[in-house]
């Protein structure tokens, strides 16, 4: 399905709201008209995020929801994709440093990034769930985590620490700095499961023989995720949010969180 097309001038006239007599000056259309100057979008990403933004290490070709989104936004700007290499820990100075004009990987919505970035409206959201062995009989269900003597891990950094620090009354709690750092203290015997988001659950049991998902009874910390934008680029963010808008009501979001395994935690409304 295509995504209407816009000439340079007309696309500008029509997200701006200006009218042909008026003059558009650069400061208000600086980062598009920059974009389309250009013929560049400049898309930041996790390569190692699973059904978001993967680069697939058998064929090294990027994979995920936010990867097909990105395509239809640079189709939907006539400008060529150029993918940056990001992570979150580099996020704010990827953004600070105009190293790209946004963030396509998942991005929790947190008080603590609005500081630094904007956020578009949210595409997805997950809450915490838990990976743990198979052959853990011990743990079989949510309830069986919080228990003397179990080891739950979590990567430092992420919104799960201080939730499970909260959560965990009995249960002992091991942060990590890496994330593969997570599975390996799981997979070895050292922990019982570690705390992560959906998709990369997903991950654990769609590419593991030895991971085994485990979904709380109840939503745990829902977050939203979407796209981060520089601050103060109000009218950059009105594109893109357009542009939501635009996959949205053609369901082209929902085709792309369903091909990818995510229609579980897809926003489409």
């Amino acid at each position: 399905m295509k995504l209407k097309r816009f000439g340079l001038i007309a696309f500008l006239l029509y997200v701006y709201n200006v009218s042909i007599a008026e003059e558009l000056s650069v400061k208000k259309v600086d980062r598009l008209l920059n974009i389309k100057m250009n013929s560049e979008l400049r898309v930041c990403i996790w390569p190692d995020y699973y059904s978001i933004t993967y680069r697939n290490p058998r064929t090294e070709i990027l994979e995920g929801v936010d990867i097909e989104i990105a395509h239809a936004f640079a189709e939907f700007l006539e400008v060529d994709l150029v993918f940056v290499d990001s992570s979150f820990a580099m996020l704010v100075d990827n953004l600070s440093n105009d190293r790209c004009d946004i963030a396509m990987h998942g991005v929790g919505v947190r008080e603590d990034r609005a500081q630094f970035m904007a956020f578009t409206q949210p595409h997805l959201r997950s809450g915490i769930f838990a990976v743990g062995r198979k052959n853990n009989s011990h743990i079989q269900s949510w309830e069986d985590i919080d228990q003397l003597g179990n080891i739950v891990v979590v990567q430092k950094g992420t919104y799960m620490e201080p939730v499970m620090r909260d959560q965990l009354q009995y249960a002992e709690l091991t942060v990590v700095d890496d994330f593969m750092a997570r599975e390996q203290e799981v997979m070895s015997g050292r922990a019982d499961v570690f705390m992560t988001d959906y998709p990369y659950a997903l991950r654990m049991v769609s590419l593991t023989q030895w991971a085994r998902l485990i979904e709380p009874p109840t939503p745990l910390a829902p977050t939203d995720y979407a796209y981060a934008v520089p601050l103060n680029e109000d009218q950059w963010l009105k594109t893109v949010n357009h542009f939501m808008d635009e996959i949205r009501s053609k369901g082209l979001l929902l085709e792309f969180a369903r091909k990818n395994g995510l229609e579980p935690i897809v926003l489409v409304d």
